[in-house]
């Protein structure tokens, strides 16, 4: 079955909807005639976003949210819940980005990536889940990785640290919906190049050694010269969320050619090595 065909008149929560990839998520699932409940700390974006929406004919409730906070995501799903009464997609995607050397990331940065990109997962699942189990009836549970999850970089540590745990906590959920004969799919979708402004929102500080100022500049350009919008990667994630798949891949060609070095190093028990270019 087609996207439209599975999730029209459905409703999907997104976090960190107002921007980049979960803005095109949200987009997308209005154009499949999906209900939104929208949730970002940005509040001014989130109602700019919410009403550029509505415009198009969707029906969206916007709700500022720090999904770091437990009772912040509670008090989401509350409100999904008030306003639609159900709530059958759950996209867990808000996170943040930082780069550096690791030793000389500032701690506080590092407990803010751990909060947002792993506690806000857990959060989401821990708010929507029992829930979804409840009703009883089929639902999804979609949490956004990256490439990353799969190839770890340097100067981004925290960032591949939280994406590798993405995968973990996925796939672990993924195990307990079997064990428990729920009728909830779960999918980890893995963005690579899409464009946004991820890493212009993260870039360095005149003072930061140019190693890491360039690797960004690079990474942004790959961005803005090679990567999908954030319309056409969603719409390649609803598709393959759609058809059942827990890897919802969206860009195969930047990930497997990547990956099948990756795994031959790790069962040869190869030193790693820095890819060149």
């Amino acid at each position: 079955m087609s996207a439209a065909e599975v999730f029209h008149g459905r409703t999907a929560v997104i976090t960190g909807a107002s921007s980049g990839i979960g803005a095109g998520l949200a987009r997308h699932a209005a154009a499949l005639g999906m209900r939104l409940v929208l949730a970002d700390i940005a509040a001014d974006r989130l109602t700019a976003f919410a009403e550029e929406l509505r415009a198009t004919g969707a029906e969206v409730e916007p709700v500022v949210t720090d999904v770091a906070d437990p009772a912040s995501v509670t008090a989401l799903a509350d409100r999904a819940y008030e306003r639609f009464g159900v709530v059958d997609l759950l996209v867990n995607n808000a996170g943040i980005m930082s780069m550096g050397w690791s030793w000389e990331i500032p701690a506080e940065r590092w407990d803010a990536m751990l909060r947002i990109n792993i506690g806000g997962y857990v959060n989401g699942i821990r708010a929507f889940v029992p829930r979804m189990l409840e009703r009883g009836e089929k639902a999804w549970v979609v949490n956004v990785s990256s490439v990353g999850g799969m190839l770890p970089s340097p100067l981004m540590a925290p960032y591949s640290v939280t994406k590798f745990g993405t995968l973990a906590l996925t796939e672990s959920l993924h195990h307990e919906m079997l064990m428990k004969g729920a009728p909830i799919q779960v999918s980890v979708v893995t963005p690579g190049s899409v464009k946004s402004e991820i890493f212009r929102a993260a870039r360095p500080g005149e003072s930061l050694p140019p190693e890491v100022t360039a690797f960004n500049e690079h990474l942004q350009t790959l961005a803005d010269e090679h990567g999908l919008t954030a319309e056409e990667h969603a719409e390649r994630v609803f598709e393959r969320v759609a058809e059942g798949k827990y890897w919802a891949i969206p860009q195969p060609e930047q990930l497997f050619p990547a990956l099948q070095p990756r795994t031959d190093m790790i069962l040869r028990q190869e030193n790693p090595r820095l890819p060149q270019g």
